[in-house]
């Protein structure tokens, strides 16, 4: 609607112009004036004063002749209409309420209008502000045109630039101000979800028009309320056919569009949930598909939101354009050929260079299978890309790659389950049915029997007979689909059931192999899972374990033992990992029957390692806490455990007996309603059957309550002990049993016995006398003394190391039992404190308060801690005139481990001795210091890698305890990192990140040993020692930074392979994230060139550099530093790295920076070719002078062997040099052999320049000569010597 149709009266009462005012025909002054009463009507008045006919009428005079007001009248009235539209709209939304709040009050005389004309005045005020301010825009423009179009004088631009405003801002807000008007509720003033038609054509015709002005959406402020209202016409109030129509148009007409169109249209997708493109393909399908031509060429664009909704419109293209058609899309090959090419540019699009559009392309895929729109012929292919973006480098392609296996699972046209020996048994069957049915015809591929990639899959409808029956019982969710395992594919064993003619039998044997295919491909994701589930992507994780959870759905092989692999993960920080895992947990184990769920969790504690075992017991504790795991299951377990229920093994048993302590710790009375059979079973003979499970009732009555402790010992002690006395002193349990239990039994000791000293004692004493009264205890020991093993016996081996494990598991129970009870008497004493310092006290003695003042608490505290450090030191040192039972075993211990030979004979009792040698040196800080020297030299040199894991994780033990005994073998503890075994070096990094991260070792200048894990063969500690460094980047203003130039020396100095050096410095520059940290390192690495001469340790510096982030300080402070590397330029490698900054640096830069920067590399290029020509000329110049010496010195033997030929003193025995004597001969000889020598010169240079500079050999034979010439002024008379210059200018001339 243009401006003159409001002065045309209308039939409907719709307000229009009376009496307009023409603004052109008034003077200067007076247009000032009228345009100053207008602007003061808007603002004084209420902002509905718009609907007054004389206020109406003076504003339509205004803006129509916008052009000949002043620069001040057209920011008034511009900021006046703008002004009473932003009061209007935060008032749209707070309409109904307030109207409401009126309309209670009719009794009052200025009774307010009714809610329908308040609306009505709102609805019209919207309407008016935004008309005049659009037709305003358009006014602006079109003289903004013109103005471009004439060209004006020198006058007329003088009187331009005087009278001119700044109008590019108040069109940007004019616009923004519009848009916001759409994205506010106008369902209040509308009356429905969305304005009048007439309002929106006239917005969007007005929106479209602008978009054409190639100027005009340069601007970013404009262009962004461009898209902003094209996108809320079109997707917010669902005006879609038209707008795509005017975007169809625009694309087609203006190139310079099609991008901002783009972000229009992804905008709208984003914010509204809904792609325009994609909603027109949608409702409108045949249109589209008719102009698809149109829509493909854009895919080679480069903006990908282009490629993103184009995407989208081909998914609903191919789901819902060709099922709207009438008949058979197959009996149509124009319709056929147009959907294949529409999915090959699917799959083409899942290789997308921009991740964006690849996850778009794998959500349509996602979209295509949930609407069954994939034919079981293409199903496969789909399925193997998805698998392959799972390794996607964006976390995001990854997500919808998960999502998509996930629904190719829920709807897999293959049947209920997916065992691959299934199908495999029940394929054969029907082959050689087939054979049978076509015996004269070879077996020829069955895929080859699928229907084309176009064939479609309507309504889960698929022309095969597998489909026919289980692919419609195939349900959705996870908890109504888990299906009869047998149903739908035929066992191996049973009969096949005859399903047809010859043509039913091939599409079932190709659905077969189809169905196989699809299930092994599934299955061999397994190991990409896993390592997904170490993500540091919490959307991988939890998408991976909904995957896993629907694999195992559908007993896809190998799920059910990667979803053993997430318990772990519950240890994670991130919540919603844990809650992932915990939901999946719930889901696969627990069950509604509790005999299920009980032998689900028992077989699970059977199964698993250290760490699950931690893990599940982390997730019982959670769920028996929350009710997840009921009483009816804690009964359950107890009844595996008693072997209530028929078939209970005894690994069962034990498996529910473990779950049954893990869930004590949240719940304390779980155990104590079964002392009994603990007792019973536990220690009974049903122990002697799972040797293990003595081990386990150990771990139960440790985890007993306070209560039923006492409860134990008062009913149970004396039974209770003799059982633990016979399991550690007995030898009825197997070898690699009785540690672990003796382990456990030892530990209840000091935990329920009253005074566990005196029982642990008479078992020292019994494990002692089972060892020195059988062998005779003076021999043993004058044997170990004497270095001597003729005595030893296997069982006599087993028993000392059996004895040694007793008296160190000992001890240390003794050191922490000593500490157990100095944390109770400190507690007490705090409890007591916190008593008294709440209570009144008013008997209070002066005694009393003069003990306070005099600090006898702390006192108190001094003397607990100097009785605490007595009892640890008398375990071992004994008191002040002997030893005691412990301390008495310790000469014999050193003595025995000092015995090499005899540890060497016997790897089993070098392990126990040197296990109990690092528990005597944790006790005791001057046995440690004794013995540190024989610990070091058996880590380095035992044969056992056993011997050396154990006491390299002592070592970090006895760093924990002892710091400054250890520090000086700090380098001996790195070495530890070297050593060839992967248990030792995993145990090493292991020992070493606990240090370091927890600050119990400082960063000593051996962290370079640490890095060279980084490219450990290993990967288990190549990955333990990146988690390290990436820690250790988090602590302070990271280490790493400090750390990094001393790392790069060392290892420039080590043999390393370039690649593994290469792979280091990369991962440990890439910890470093602060700009500054970066600008400073750039200036330490320049300094470093000057200190080295090593070409190698150069190229190891500018790789270095090159690997680093370049800011625009950065860079600066790199060219600044010029000198300190530019006699190293001249090394090809370095240059290369050189190049290698300039091209990243370019892309960052600023215009000026840019220009530093192609300055510094054209001066880079320049040193490096002067630096090479100079090396060439050095190099020939020393190769000149090397054979210049060689000349001399020839020369200088000739003289000497003339001088004695002349003299006639030739001594008996010497021995003269025959070419001397052949020298000495004749003149005319002489500069004959000048001339040969001259060539052999020559011939000698070539060789030696190495192929970079060949002299020419009449040069090469002048200087020769001239040498020649000197030789012989020193050897003839002069007449001769100028016969011989003669001679020789001849024969150069010539």
């Amino acid at each position: 609607m243009e401006a003159k149709s409001l002065e045309e009266e209308n039939d409907d009462n719709r307000l229009h112009v009376l009496n307009p005012t023409d603004v052109a025909s008034l003077r200067l002054p007076e247009v000032e004036e009228f345009v100053k009463g207008v602007s003061f009507d808007l603002s004084d008045k209420e902002i509905f004063c718009i609907e007054e006919q004389e206020v109406f009428d003076n504003v339509y005079s205004v803006v129509k002749g916008f052009s000949s007001l002043t620069p001040s009248g057209k920011v008034n009235l511009v900021e006046s209409l703008r002004s009473n539209l932003s009061v209007l709209l935060p008032n749209v939304d707070s309409l109904l309420r307030v109207s409401q709040g009126q309309d209670d009050d009719n009794d009052n005389e200025n009774e307010p209008p009714p809610v329908l004309d308040r609306v009505s005045s709102y609805r019209n005020a919207l309407k008016i502000y935004t008309f005049f301010l659009f037709s305003i825009v358009l006014s602006e423009e079109s003289s903004a045109s013109s103005n471009n179009k004439t060209k004006m004088t020198g006058t007329n631009r003088k009187k331009q630039l005087v009278h001119s405003w700044n109008w590019e801002p108040q069109r940007g807000r004019i616009l923004n101000l519009i848009a916001n008007s759409l994205e506010i509720n106008l369902a209040l003033l509308f009356g429905s979800t969305d304005p009048d038609e007439n309002y929106l054509s006239f917005i969007t015709k007005i929106a479209f028009g602008l978009f054409e002005s190639a100027t005009l959406i340069k601007d970013s402020e404009t262009k962004d309320a461009l898209c902003r209202i094209i996108g809320a016409c079109a997707t917010k109030y669902h005006y879609t056919a038209q707008s795509c129509a005017s975007i169809m148009h625009l694309v087609h007409k203006y190139d310079y569009v099609v991008t901002h169109m783009a972000d229009a249209v992804a905008r709208a997708e984003k914010k509204y949930a809904d792609g325009t493109l994609a909603k027109l393909a949608d409702r409108l399908p045949k249109l589209i598909s008719t102009n698809i031509g149109v829509l493909v060429p854009h895919f080679g664009g480069e903006s990908y939101k282009i490629r993103n909704a184009l995407v989208g419109v081909l998914g609903k293209l191919v789901a819902k354009a060709f099922k709207d058609f009438e008949g058979d899309v197959s009996s149509n090959p124009v319709r056929l050929r147009t959907k294949q090419a529409m999915l090959e540019i699917l799959l083409e699009r899942c290789r997308d260079v921009s991740a964006y559009t690849r996850s778009r392309v794998l959500q349509v895929w996602a979209e295509l299978c949930e609407e069954h729109s994939v034919s079981i012929g293409l199903w496969n292919e789909v399925a193997a890309v998805a698998a392959g973006r799972l390794e996607d480098k964006s976390a995001i392609v990854r997500k919808a790659a998960l999502n998509l296996l996930i629904m190719m699972l829920q709807h897999n046209p293959f049947g209920p389950q997916l065992r691959i020996a299934s199908f495999q048994a029940t394929l054969e069957q029907y082959n050689k049915k087939l054979n049978e049915i076509e015996p004269d015809k070879c077996a020829e591929s069955v895929l080859d029997g699928l229907q084309s990639d176009n064939e479609t899959y309507d309504g889960g409808e698929v022309h095969n007979v597998i489909m026919e029956e289980p692919g419609k019982e195939q349900q959705e969710s996870l908890t109504d689909s888990v299906p009869n395992l047998e149903e739908g594919i035929p066992q191996k064993d049973s009969s096949v059931p005859d399903i047809g003619n010859l043509e039913q039998t091939r599409a079932l044997v190709a659905s077969l192999e189809a169905g196989l295919i699809f299930s092994k491909c599934v299955s061999a994701t397994m190991p990409t899972l896993v390592q997904l589930m170490a993500s540091s992507s919490a959307t991988d994780v939890e998408n991976t374990i909904l995957l896993l959870m629907r694999c195992k759905q559908f007993q896809i092989d190998g799920a059910e033992a990667c979803l053993r692999k997430m318990l772990p993960l519950v240890f994670s920080q991130d919540k919603s990992i844990y809650e992932a895992v915990e939901n999946a947990f719930v889901t696969i184990y627990v069950r509604k029957n509790p005999v299920d769920t009980a032998k689900n969790l028992l077989n699970l504690a059977i199964d698993s390692n250290i760490g699950d075992l931690a893990a599940l017991e982390f997730i019982v504790n959670a769920l028996v806490s929350k009710g997840d795991i009921s009483t009816s299951t804690i009964s359950a377990l107890w009844d595996f455990f008693c072997f209530n229920i028929s078939g209970t093994t005894a690994d069962q048993s034990r498996g529910a007996l473990s779950v049954l302590c893990m869930a004590a710790k949240s719940s304390s009375g779980v155990l104590g309603s079964h002392l009994q059979d603990i007792i019973d079973i536990g220690f009974g003979r049903w122990a002697k059957v799972d040797p293990l499970l003595a081990r386990t009732a150990c771990i139960a009555i440790q985890r007993l309550s306070e209560e039923d402790k006492k409860k134990l010992l008062a009913s149970n002690g004396s039974r209770v002990f003799g059982f633990l006395e016979n399991l550690i002193s007995g030898v009825w349990l197997p070898e690699n049993t009785w540690y672990a239990a003796a382990d456990k039994a030892i530990g209840v000791i000091y935990t329920i016995h009253p005074t566990p000293e005196i029982l642990a004692a008479e078992l020292v004493k019994k494990s002692l006398s089972s060892v020195f009264i059988c062998s005779g205890g003076d021999d043993l020991q004058n044997d170990i003394e004497s270095s001597s093993a003729d005595i030893l016996t296997t069982v006599q081996v087993a028993r000392i190391s059996r004895y040694l494990f007793v008296v160190s598991h000992v001890a240390m129970n003794q050191l922490l039992y000593i500490e157990t009870c100095v944390r109770k008497i400190q507690k007490q004493k705090l409890k007591r404190d916190k008593l008294g310092a709440n209570g009144i006290k008013e008997d209070d003695t002066p005694k009393d308060n003069i003990n306070a003042e005099l600090g006898v608490s702390a006192s108190e505290e001094a003397i607990l801690d100097t009785l605490s450090e007595r009892a640890e030191k008398e375990i071992l040192a004994g008191g002040s005139n002997e030893k005691y039972l412990i301390g008495l075993c310790a000469p014999f211990l050193t003595k025995l481990c000092r015995n090499f030979s005899l540890m060497q004979k016997y790897p089993e009792l070098q392990a126990s001795g040197m296990l109990a040698l690092c528990r005597f040196m944790i006790i005791d800080p001057d046995f440690c210091d004794a013995n540190l020297q024989l610990l070091f030299t058996v880590v380095e040199s035992a044969s056992s890698e056993t011997v050396r894991s154990n006491c390299t994780i002592a070592l970090g033990d006895l760093a924990v305890r002892f710091p400054n005994l250890l520090e000086p073998w700090t380098e001996n503890m790195y070495a530890r990192l070297r050593d060839p075994s992967v248990s030792v070096r995993k145990n090493a990094v292991l020992v070493l990140s606990h240090l370091i991260l927890n600050d119990m070792m400082k960063v000593k200048g051996y962290i370079n040993e640490m890095a060279i894990r980084l490219e450990d063969e290993q990967e288990r500690i190549s990955n333990l020692a990146k988690l390290f460094f990436h820690e250790l980047s988090k602590k302070g203003s990271n280490p790493i930074y400090n750390l990094l130039p001393d790392i790069l020396g060392k290892l420039s100095n080590q043999e390393l392979k370039r690649e593994t050096f290469c792979n280091i410095m990369q991962f440990l520059i890439g910890s470093i994230k602060k700009d500054k940290q970066m600008e400073s390192l750039v200036e330490k690495l320049c300094n470093r060139f000057c200190g080295v001469t090593d070409t190698r340790q150069w190229e190891y510096i500018s790789y270095c550099l090159s690997q680093l982030a370049f800011t625009e300080k950065g860079m600066k402070k790199l060219i600044d530093s010029f000198k300190t590397f530019e006699h190293v330029l001249s090394e090809d490698s370095v240059m290369d790295n050189f190049k290698s900054i300039i091209t990243k640096a370019k892309k960052f830069a600023k215009p000026e920076l840019k220009l530093c920067i192609e300055e510094f590399e054209e001066k880079l290029t320049k040193f490096h070719m002067e630096k090479k020509e100079q090396e060439v000329t050095a190099r020939n110049a020393q190769i000149h002078q090397q054979k210049i010496s060689g000349m001399e010195g020839c020369a200088v033997a000739r003289n000497e062997g003339e001088v004695s030929e002349g003299s006639d003193i030739i001594e008996d025995g010497e021995i003269n040099d025959p070419s001397m004597e052949e020298i000495a001969q004749s003149s005319d000889s002489e500069v004959n052999r000048s001339g040969e020598y001259s060539g052999t010169s020559s011939e000698v240079t070539d060789m030696e320049s190495d192929g970079t500079e060949v002299q020419s050999k009449v040069a090469s034979k002048s200087r020769a000569t001239e040498s020649k010439a000197k030789v012989e002024s020193c050897e003839i008379s002069s007449s001769t010597r100028r016969s011989t210059r003669s001679k020789q200018k001849d024969r150069t001339l010539e």
